[in-house]
């Protein structure tokens, strides 16, 4: 089932792709390996794009889903619709929303605007290893530009007046775990529907 509405949803979101897009932007490329590279970026804005209609269809797929199984309790050609499918559909989301916008999109991006390292032979490889390369080191720098930012704050807090150390207790890492972490990861989250948005 979960397969089937992401086939439906991908098969709607590449018209829709198709339907807004120039007619230069895949169809005049004359370069084999320019063509194939434009083909994969629009796959992967077309998973994306899968993958966003899912998200903001899903909250009303689990009310009207929800209201179904109330009026119709023994129907046995609505069990399906169950809290485990709808589970499973928001696990799936979570995971490949995550994926497309920590991967998929930027992959997309600089797959396109690649050409390859210089001195390497041309190619659909080439490209694929220097926005791999790219990717690594803006990942690279995410990370310590946090590693920049936590550090700091987990090393002032502990020490204020009359602390032994430097390094939070047990409180303050409770804390860090349980407040913290998950607000970064709303306000990531955010930005990241914004932009993809």
């Amino acid at each position: 089932i979960c397969a089937l509405l992401f086939a439906s949803l991908y098969i709607l979101c590449h018209f829709i792709i198709t339907h807004f897009k120039k007619h230069t932007d895949f169809a005049a490329v004359h370069d084999d390996e320019d063509a194939a590279v434009n083909r994969i970026a629009l796959g992967l804005c077309t998973f994306t794009l899968a993958v966003a209609l899912g998200a903001v269809l899903l909250l009303p797929f689990s009310i009207i889903s929800n209201e179904v199984l109330l009026s119709f309790p023994q129907n046995y050609y609505i069990q399906w619709l169950n809290g485990s499918l709808i589970h499973g559909l928001w696990n799936l989301v979570f995971l490949f929303s995550n994926l497309s916008l920590v991967f998929l999109m930027p992959f997309a991006y600089f797959f396109t605007e690649s050409e390859g390292f210089v001195g390497s032979k041309k190619g659909i490889m080439a490209r694929v290893y220097e926005t791999s390369v790219v990717l690594l080191l803006l990942a690279l720098r995410w990370v310590l530009l946090g590693c920049a930012g936590a550090f700091p704050a987990l090393a002032g807090a502990g020490s204020g007046p009359g602390a032994e150390g430097c390094w939070p207790d047990r409180a303050d890492s409770a804390d860090l775990w349980e407040y913290y972490l998950p607000y970064l990861y709303s306000c990531i989250s955010l930005f990241g529907v914004l932009l993809l948005l």
